[in-house]
Order: structure tokens, then C-alpha cells, then sequence
């Protein structure tokens, strides 16, 4: 296994595991034995989850604040507790471990718990750099695990849907441009300092939190609001971008783009000037593009005006939006040479109205979209096949947002070759 090289672990991305491959699978009806890691908002989210579905058992929790561990326990109280994930993935009986930190732990978490022979579930984005992302696919390939990312689109009944009956079957024909846009997350960029994180508290250690990135003295809006800040993460592109994207390389079946170009700033005066020293831009907009003919695009911004998200797919022969909540399908009549009076004169109105030839169809989710996914973890856990989230999938999302990143601090655009996913330039 120790010549694996890069290339053909990318490539082996959705290789079925063999049965064999689960050393207890003898077990695989039992209950699955879980861990949270990070029990901020999304990890005690997760806690519910789990919860809510009988086969899983929540056995322990770790964080590096103890009032974050102490709040979580509350849900679980008979769970063991830790503040050092290493010593939880010690636990002999433990199964499977949910990945809650901030986007600078996910990688070096998973990879632990890959060679401790646990299955994991890791939230978006997968990766804080492009580079990390072909050692945690080894590890999950080599150690034989499970490895779901938290992109619970994938496992959407109309998001399936929205695939199999509209795009792959030809019903919006040719479709050359997929634009996305998450407007007004304010509260994932913008929170104010609790009064007990001022100063840094004695139950929260900060060494720790800092360890994989460069070392700076304890800020209090950095440890709250670490999304704002681009060293531990990649702002609204990596937090935002990266459900949807995946929603456009799930529904397209392409996953790998050729290059990103992207701009952005910090334009809202209010957020601008609050003094936390915050380096995600509270405005980007971003293009990719796929060698299969098609465009990405992507549009956000934290200013109070705009509060909407979703993504649009534009086809030569109709539309589609499909949000969380649905999906809309509206086909048009394809435009011919005809529509046009000579010499360029226009025969239709412009600009030209959408020309609907039937009735939009309205598909309306059904269920809870991470309940969804976490029953589709628990289901490749017993089945040992590849999960709706995969790690190569988690890996090729995270790399279109972090190319945006790129194009947006280089001034530039970044060209990526598909193939052997690198950065060309």
C-alpha cells in the first residue's frame, strides 16, 4: 500500500468496499457505537441526529472548550468526555466518529481516526487546502472506512429526483450554465463576543484549537467566529459554495473543473469596520468552468438586503431551481434562426420572455435532508458500500471552492487540470 500514489487514490474514489473489508461485520446489526467531535452548533445538531435514530448510541464527546462538552452532555448524559481527540479514538468499542470542529482540525481528525479503524462522518468542507485532500482519501482507501461528508443534498430525495428524471434524461437538454448564489449567512461570519470568551477561559485550550495553522495569541472573535477568518477556513466559498457546488457536480455527473476566476471585498462599511480584524470578504462572486461545456457560478454577499439561496440550472431545453425545500421545472421552446426578421430586427419582444410549453412541474421535499444523510452513513456502516457523501466527492467540492479562495486572493485566474487534479497556474 506504501506505493499508492496520488493519482490512483483520486481514481479509486468510487470503488465498492468488499464485504471482507469489515472486520466486524459479524456486529453489523448491532448498534453503532458514535462519537462527536466539535460540539459547537453543528456537532450538538448532529447529537439530535443521531438521537432520533434508534441504532446509534452517542458514547462519547470531545471538545477543547469544557462548557461546549458540558452543554452537549446534556443531550447524552451517560457518554464519556474528552478534550483531546486522540485519547477518544482509544476507545476499543467505538465505531464511528462525527466530525464537528472547525474546517483546520477536519483533515488531521479524520486521518486519526481512519488508522484507528473508525468509520467517519466529517462536515463540509472536507478540506482546508487542496494538498490535503489525496491523504485523508488514502486513509480512508488504505484503513478500508466508511467516509461520509457532510453534503446532505446528496442524499435528498428531490435532489435524486431532480437528476435522474430531468437532468439525465435529456429533459433540459444541453445545459451550459449552472448559477448559484447564498445571500445573507450573516450569523456564520458576523457574532458578537459573549462576555465569557473576552478573556480567555480557563477550560479552553487554546494551544490546541491554534495547533495546525500559525501560531497567534488568543483572540476571542477568532475562536467564536472562526468562519471570518480565511486561516481556518475559506469563508462563504468553502462554508457556502460547498453544498452547492456538489449540488452542481451531483446533478451534472462531473465533478472537476478546468478554472476558477473569482473577486470579492470587504464592502459592507458596518461589518468593514467592527474591528475584529476578519479576512473572509463579506461579497464574493466566482465562475468555474467544466471541460464537459459549462459554467459555475456563484454569488454572495453578507449585506442586509439580500437573504436567498439556491441554485439555477439554464438547459437548451428548459429551467430548473432547486432549493432545500424543492425543486421547479419549467421547459421551454428552443429559439430558431426564424425568430428573427432580417437584417438582426427582432420579431419577439425584448428583453425575451421565458417561453413555457406546458405547465412548470413543482416537486416539493419530503423528510429531513440530515436525517437523510445520516441514514445513509448508518446503512454503509452495516453494508460497508460507498456512501451518498464519499470522500473523493467531499475532496473534488472542496477543491472547487478552494480554487475560487485562490483566484480571489491571486488576483487571477486559476487554472486546474482535471485529469490529474493539480493546479496548473
Amino acid at each position: 500500500m506504501s506505493g499508492i500514489s496520488r493519482r490512483n487514490v483520486v481514481g479509486a474514489g468510487l470503488t465498492a468496499f468488499t464485504a471482507a473489508s469489515y472486520s466486524r461485520i459479524e456486529g453489523a446489526n448491532e448498534t453503532v457505537q458514535v462519537a462527536v467531535i466539535g460540539c459547537g452548533l453543528r456537532g450538538t445538531g448532529q447529537i439530535r441526529t443521531f438521537l432520533n435514530i434508534k441504532e446509534f448510541r452517542v458514547a462519547a464527546l470531545c471538545d477543547i472548550y469544557g462548557n461546549k462538552v458540558d452543554a452537549a452532555r446534556q443531550l447524552v448524559p451517560e457518554v464519556q468526555t474528552f478534550s483531546d481527540h486522540r485519547k477518544l479514538l482509544e476507545i476499543k468499542n467505538l465505531d464511528a466518529v462525527m466530525i464537528a470542529t472547525p474546517d483546520h482540525w477536519h483533515v488531521p481528525i479524520a486521518i486519526d481516526a481512519l488508522n484507528a479503524g473508525k468509520d467517519v462522518y466529517c462536515e463540509k468542507p472536507l478540506t482546508l487546502r487542496i494538498e490535503e485532500g489525496p491523504a485523508v482519501i488514502k486513509a480512508a482507501r488504505v484503513n478500508n472506512r466508511v467516509f461520509q461528508t457532510g453534503m446532505q443534498q446528496r442524499s435528498g430525495p428531490h435532489y435524486i429526483q431532480a437528476r435522474d428524471e430531468y437532468v439525465k434524461k435529456g429533459k433540459l437538454g444541453k445545459v451550459t450554465m449552472v448559477r448559484t448564489y447564498w445571500y445573507g449567512s450573516v450569523g456564520s461570519f458576523v457574532k458578537p463576543v459573549p462576555p465569557e470568551l473576552v478573556k480567555q477561559p480557563a477550560n479552553l485550550d487554546w494551544k490546541r484549537f491554534v495547533e495546525p495553522v500559525k501560531w497567534r495569541d488568543y483572540h476571542p472573535y477568532q475562536y467564536n467566529c472562526f468562519r471570518a477568518y480565511l486561516d481556518f477556513g475559506g469563508g462563504q466559498f468553502s462554508d457556502l459554495f460547498a453544498h452547492w457546488v456538489d449540488v452542481a457536480h451531483m446533478l451534472l455527473e462531473e465533478d472537476r473543473p478546468s478554472s476558477a476566476s473569482a473577486m470579492g471585498g470587504f464592502y459592507v462599511p458596518e461589518i468593514r469596520d467592527d474591528g475584529s480584524g476578519r479576512t473572509a470578504p463579506d461579497t464574493v462572486a466566482a465562475q468555474l468552468e467544466y471541460p464537459g461545456g459549462w459554467t459555475c457560478t456563484f454569488e454572495a454577499t453578507l449585506a442586509a438586503g439580500m437573504d436567498a439561496n439556491g441554485v439555477e440550472l439554464y438547459g437548451t431545453k428548459g429551467r430548473m431551481l432547486i432549493t432545500r425545500a424543492g425543486f421547479e421545472f419549467t421547459p421551454v421552446e428552443p429559439r430558431t434562426p426564424q425568430d428573427r426578421g432580417g437584417r438582426g430586427q427582432r420579431t419577439v419582444p425584448f428583453p425575451p420572455a421565458s417561453q413555457p410549453n406546458k405547465e412548470a412541474v413543482v416537486v416539493k421535499a419530503e423528510g429531513n435532508l440530515g436525517e437523510q444523510h445520516t441514514r445513509n452513513f448508518l446503512d454503509c456502516i452495516k453494508s460497508r458500500k460507498v456512501p451518498y457523501g464519499d470522500v473523493v466527492l467531499g475532496h473534488r467540492a472542496a477543491v472547487a471552492c478552494h480554487l475560487c479562495t485562490r483566484s480571489y486572493l491571486e488576483k487571477k485566474q486559476v487554472r486546474y487540470d482535471p485529469a490529474r487534479e493539480e493546479v496548473i497556474a
